[in-house]
């Protein structure tokens, strides 16, 4: 499985993260609406993740199904930066697979959301504004053609960049958050 380091906080506004944005020399690569099916999964023999986490299997919609991605992954739930494994799967027919998964596994939650994607080299930052939760910024370095170190250098360059140090860190995933508002 692919790794990456995360990180994620909510926020008052994400009109303060524009500057810093533009200090890191940030590219903004698209702002999307993206629907996340959850489906019931339960861990994974063998899993590659050495701390204990909950898995999740999502089918991710984007604007009106035009490109969809089938992703598992498994996360702790910590609120500081954490490893996540995942696979991802692009989905030419997200509707058939709903049904499909929707049938065998079951629906667990969905989350709506828009998501504005900005890089600084291998990390990707979202400015997500989430259906009847809020703004969050999250960060996702993904360790690709660089060492560990240098991975975790960066993220925590943009996290000290965006004084994340100073909001309010998120441990949990997003369906985590609206199935504890429900």
């Amino acid at each position: 499985m692919a790794t990456n380091l995360e990180f994620k906080a909510r926020c008052q506004s994400l009109d303060s993260f524009y500057p810093r944005l533009a200090d890191l020399n940030a590219t903004h690569r698209e702002t999307v609406h993206q629907i996340d099916t959850y489906f019931h999964v339960t861990g994974a023999k063998d899993s590659p993740t050495p701390e204990a986490c909950e898995p999740r299997l999502k089918l991710r919609e984007i604007d009106e199904a035009t490109e969809a991605w089938l992703i598992y992954y498994e996360r702790p739930n910590r609120d500081e930066s954490r490893y996540s494994q995942y696979q991802l799967c692009e989905i030419s027919d997200p509707g058939t697979l709903k049904n499909l998964l929707t049938a065998a596994l079951g629906v667990k939650t969905i989350v709506k959301k828009q998501r504005e994607l900005w890089m600084f080299n291998n990390t990707r930052i979202h400015l997500d504004t989430v259906a009847d939760l809020g703004q969050f910024v999250e960060l996702e370095t993904v360790f690709q053609g660089q060492t560990e170190a240098e991975a975790i250098n960066e993220h925590q360059h943009v996290k000290a960049t965006f004084h994340l140090h100073t909001t309010d860190p998120v441990a949990v995933s997003y369906s985590d958050l609206v199935m504890q508002r429900s």
